[in-house]
């Protein structure tokens, strides 16, 4: 079933006036230096300082995320307020797993739109190396029923039913990751994907040093220009992606084992998206808004749209979520400029092109008289993607739309769609003009 897009024809647009991003930090098995508001504010205060409007002008904070920490309920409205916006100015959250991001912008879209919103903060954030230990049912029912003894005696009782492996903690990153409808986590769904489309472990890995390639070159050449500077509480300072591998080759990643299916499986660490921590906002603004304030404007989103899709195939939800997009508007894969497709895993990312290529898919499973065609590898992900990046949850939709402004412009594009998939068995997509 897809969700209706919106119609634009007639309809005024929301503009992209700014945005930023921190660097995305690997998470290295330890927490990270900084939490998911802490994130979020480093990367929206230069962003909120350069702007000819007050903070408190906005009229709303958006922010998407996974795993907020116990401190951390809603932690839009945290944000906003560390952000110096004002009691007076309402923030909320949005969770919608790896769309998170996109569903924030998304929402501020349309807001916009309907006229409640002029101005709005929208963008995501996730600290995914603080994600917690938890403990499990049974010390939980235990601890309880320990806590409510009335007597010495029955507190007594209650010890000495205690068992160590009550103490096994449940990884929540793990558990998070896990499909709890059909029972498989993320990586066994990119397997699924790989089987069906004949993806070879080799195609895998070559796509993932190209990911690795590309953004060692962005970086290089100074086009990564979105990313503003963290310092952490020891002065230690972080001012780009520390997850890419400027050394990777298809013959270092051939010696990893497989992660989620240990004897056939093909998908592996190093051609998967890392566990990281980042946050990425975008500035979204009525016309209204950009003549009041004089804004500049880096780009206009023309239709979103969200889809759903078997939840074991969740991978595929980019083209299901872009196929009414370009049918509504009329677009041939030629017509995108740029296409942005996060690389939760590299067998993933090729399977959505794969699926595009394909008849009978396009026909039976997204309602098409014919293959939509190929997406040319030049034109997607071209300075990397999450695979070299990471894919912090609840803010990859953020950033991937983020970037495609910047790439447009860097490339004197026009147009651009931005989309991922999404746990659970969906997908989302934005389409965007330079």
């Amino acid at each position: 079933m897809v969700e209706k897009t919106r119609k634009s024809a007639s309809q005024k647009y929301v503009y992209i006036v700014d945005g930023s991003r921190t660097p995305f930090l690997r998470a290295t098995g330890v927490p990270g230096p900084f939490t998911a508001s802490d994130l979020a504010v480093n990367a929206g205060r230069p962003l909120l300082a350069r702007q000819s409007f007050e903070p408190a002008e906005l009229d709303e904070v958006i922010l998407g995320c996974v795993m907020p920490s116990p401190d951390e309920a809603n932690i839009g409205r945290i944000a906003a307020l560390r952000l110096g916006c004002g009691e007076k100015v309402p923030g909320w959250s949005v969770q919608r797993n790896c769309g998170s991001g996109m569903q924030s912008i998304d929402c501020g879209v349309q807001n916009i739109l309907n006229g409640r919103s002029d101005l709005v903060l929208a963008g995501g954030t996730e600290a995914m190396s603080h994600a917690p230990l938890m403990f499990n049912q049974a010390f939980a029912t235990w601890l309880g029923i320990y806590t409510y003894s009335r007597t010495p005696q029955d507190k007594l009782k209650q010890i000495l039913k205690f068992r160590p492996g009550m103490l096994s903690p449940i990884i929540a990153l793990l558990r998070g990751l896990t499909d709890p409808v059909v029972g498989l986590n993320m990586g066994q769904t990119a397997e699924v994907l790989a089987h069906r489309f004949g993806i070879s472990r080799q195609a895998m890995d070559e796509y993932a040093v190209n990911s690795h390639l590309r953004l060692a070159a962005a970086h290089d050449a100074g086009r990564m220009n979105e990313i503003e500077v963290l310092y952490d509480a020891n002065g230690k300072y972080y001012d780009h992606d520390n997850g890419v591998r400027r050394d990777s080759a298809v013959e270092k990643l051939a010696k990893l084992r497989p992660a989620f299916d240990r004897d056939f499986g093909q998908v592996t660490a190093g051609n998967s998206s890392q566990i990281t921590d980042g946050a990425a906002w975008v500035i979204l603004a009525s016309d209204k808004a950009v003549k009041k304030h004089k804004l500049p404007v880096i780009g206009k989103i023309v239709d979103t749209n969200w889809a759903g899709l078997l939840p074991q195939q969740m991978g595929l939800g980019p083209v299901h979520a872009m196929t009414p997009i370009m049918k509504k508007h009329k677009l041939k894969i030629d017509d995108i400029d740029y296409w942005e497709i996060n690389e939760a895993f590299a067998a993933q990312v090729l399977s959505c092109i794969e699926a595009w290529k394909e008849s009978s898919y396009c026909r039976n499973e997204l309602q098409s008289r014919s293959a939509f065609g190929e997406i040319p590898l030049e034109k997607l992900n071209v300075d990397g993607g999450a695979v070299a990046l990471g894919h912090p949850v609840g803010t990859s939709g953020a950033r991937i739309v983020l970037h495609l402004c910047h790439v447009l412009e860097q490339n004197k594009g026009k147009t651009a769609m931005a989309s991922l998939c999404i746990g659970g068995g969906q997908g989302g997509a934005v389409l965007i003009e330079r």
